[in-house]
């Protein structure tokens, strides 16, 4: 029988340049189950795609809720259509809010814009009517 590629929290950690502390929380929040070698966590090639995946998760604005969808719906259906869906969709909800957000920080840039040009010709006015006095 052939042997399975096996690794320590610190190799993933290491591989990944996370702490075993981020490892370990995913582990307690179910995304990830290591088996057990003499009280140490030992990780499966399974369990290296599945970090991948939370990190991917996590880069494209996924919950860990969102995360743990993707994978069970990856573990309980026997093709990816579902999987795939699920990922679309939430891509596409994440996508919308983003645009919103940029729109949002658009909107909030141009009105910084106007007042910093009030506040500026205030100042201007300001300093001629001072040096017009003196």
């Amino acid at each position: 029988m052939k042997n399975k590629p096996a690794y320590t929290i610190s190799d993933l950690a290491k591989h990944f340049d996370l702490t075993p502390r981020t490892i370990r929380f995913y582990e307690a929040e179910g995304l990830l189950k290591p088996g057990r070698e003499n009280n140490k966590r030992i990780y499966s090639e399974r369990d290296l795609v599945r970090l991948k995946l939370i990190l991917r998760g996590k880069r494209l604005g996924f919950s860990l809720a969102e995360i743990e969808t993707t994978m069970e719906l990856y573990d309980t259906q026997p093709n990816e259509s579902a999987q795939l869906q699920f990922v679309l969709e939430t891509i596409e909800s994440h996508r919308l809010e983003l645009q919103q957000k940029q729109l949002d920080i658009q909107n909030t840039l141009a009105e910084m814009d106007a007042v910093a040009k009030n506040v500026q010709r205030k100042l201007d006015a300001i300093e001629v009517k001072s040096r017009n006095r003196s």
